[in-house]
């Protein structure tokens, strides 16, 4: 009986302390939106961090697109030709980067690069005091360190997920047309014909940016909050990892089941 009654105790600490983290992100995300204006205004800083997230992240967003894009035109065209319809080879691989695997599977991948990159770099600088000394020179830390860094993640966001999405479709024709044998004008005309703007493209757009917003702030978060010891950085960012995977599928379930239960 006691087992159980520790058992249920943990439940709830965890429980009362997941509220009180969530209770206080949601205010921390108040308080950078408040000083954005700063660092955007020093526009320097903000491109500074969109180079570090986004351009330092873009190898692996290319290499994971291409790959992504030759497992999905190898397996899309087994499954198609099944049912003879082969040439629909494009409207399968665009669709599904398009919809889901380019803007979640480079959330992820953002994520594990640029976001724990972040949670590291905040963490270091609260550890060796660096946050706490821009303070007392009347340097709001948040202006300075966080905000950008959130904005450089929000920025970076959709675009790696527009190219890894790109590359993807890449990787699909290449797989498709130049070795399997597909019909070019068929993959790229089906493509054309089933693809939309709205439903396709803009909700995958959608999706990209609220991962991009999700990631930042749990990155920025995450290093602001940490325990100032090497210990307590290495758990930062490991909360950092695991806290944005299961946020971008959570709210990739959420987005997908409002944006295309009306279709």
């Amino acid at each position: 009986m006691s087992g159980l009654a520790n058992f249920l105790r943990r439940i709830g600490a965890m429980a009362v302390d997941g509220v009180w983290r969530l209770g206080f992100a949601t205010r921390f995300l108040g308080l950078v939106l408040l000083y954005s204006g700063q660092s955007l205004r020093r526009l320097p800083l903000t491109i500074r961090e969109i180079y570090f997230s986004g351009v330092l992240s873009l190898l692996i967003i290319l290499v994971s697109g291409l790959f992504v894009g030759l497992v999905l035109g190898l397996q899309g065209y087994d499954i198609l030709q099944r049912f003879g319809s082969s040439d629909a080879l494009g409207t399968m691989v665009a669709l599904s980067l398009l919809r889901e695997l380019g803007p979640v599977v480079a959330a992820l991948l953002f994520a594990s690069r640029a976001g724990s990159a972040v949670t590291a770099e905040i963490g270091l600088m609260k550890t060796t005091e660096q946050l706490k000394a821009m303070d007392m020179m009347a340097v709001n830390p948040i202006a300075r360190v966080v905000a950008p860094r959130f904005w450089g993640g929000v920025i970076s966001m959709p675009l790696l997920a527009a190219m890894f999405s790109a590359m993807g479709i890449f990787g699909g024709w290449l797989i498709g047309v130049v070795f399997i044998g597909v019909d070019d004008g068929a993959f790229w005309s089906q493509m054309q014909a089933a693809v939309d703007v709205r439903y396709d493209v803009m909700n995958g757009v959608i999706k990209s940016f609220v991962f991009g917003v999700a990631v930042s702030l749990i990155a920025v978060f995450e290093g602001y909050d940490c325990t100032p010891t090497a210990e307590g950085v290495s758990r930062a960012i490991t909360r950092t990892v695991v806290s944005s995977a299961l946020a971008i599928l959570a709210l990739d379930f959420v987005l997908t089941s409002f944006m295309f239960r009306g279709q």
